[in-house]
């Protein structure tokens, strides 16, 4: 059983050092990299040997019920709170599964940094629906040295948002906001370890292996 050092950090710098951190005991699955695209970055797949998830304060974010608010941050899947810290929760839940199932040759630590998610207001949601608009940048760098092993990139993993009576009858099948999305990141950041670069700029409709036959 391998033990990963989760940091969720929620920094207006890029110092880590300020950050609080957590230890996550996580283990190894099989991993599936299904729709890898052309053109992808020829590597060794990544095994995870530890991960930093930054989301800084420095993100905007909005509470207003319109249609389209302006912010870095839209988030109603939660309770009111600490919208920084829920959505660094997010990524943690899909990082850490991920780094379960990453079995690759390459000891990797995995940084994140989170630089939009825009889910759905109430008011879009319960009307004319959307798009889940999310995009973070990911570095693999070496976990001894710190030295980066690949450049930084920006990762689009945006998501078509149920809305009107789609989204109440995926809440009534357990597929909320939270649901669908942490299964998404966690998709994309798997794809991406297996084979950077691999994701494009597409808007998924439908989750693999929560919405389609497709176990990823």
């Amino acid at each position: 059983m391998a033990y990963f050092r989760t940091i969720i950090a929620i920094c207006a710098g890029l110092s880590l050092s300020a950050c609080a951190s957590i230890d996550t005991a996580t283990r190894n699955a099989p991993l599936d990299a299904a729709g890898l695209e052309a053109g992808a970055v020829a590597q060794p797949e990544v095994s995870v040997a530890t991960y930093n998830i930054k989301v800084s304060r420095g993100l905007r974010v909005s509470e207003a019920n319109s249609y389209y608010p302006m912010g870095d941050i839209v988030w109603r899947g939660d309770p009111i709170g600490d919208r920084h810290a829920q959505v660094a929760g997010i990524f943690d839940t899909a990082m850490t599964v991920a780094a379960e199932r990453a079995e690759g040759t390459m000891p990797a630590q995995v940084d994140i940094e989170v630089l939009r998610f825009h889910a759905l207001t109430e008011k879009t949601r319960y009307t004319i629906g959307g798009v889940h608009s999310i995009k973070f940048k990911m570095t693999l760098r070496d976990p001894e040295t710190g030295a980066t092993l690949m450049e930084p990139r920006i990762v689009t993993a945006d998501l078509k948002a149920y809305g009107g009576s789609r989204a109440l009858a995926a809440e009534q099948q357990g597929l909320t906001q939270k649901v669908r999305i942490t299964r998404h990141l966690e998709n994309v950041i798997r794809q991406e370890l297996a084979m950077p670069g691999s994701t494009t700029d597409k808007v998924t409709k439908l989750v693999d292996g929560l919405e389609t036959g497709t176990q990823i």
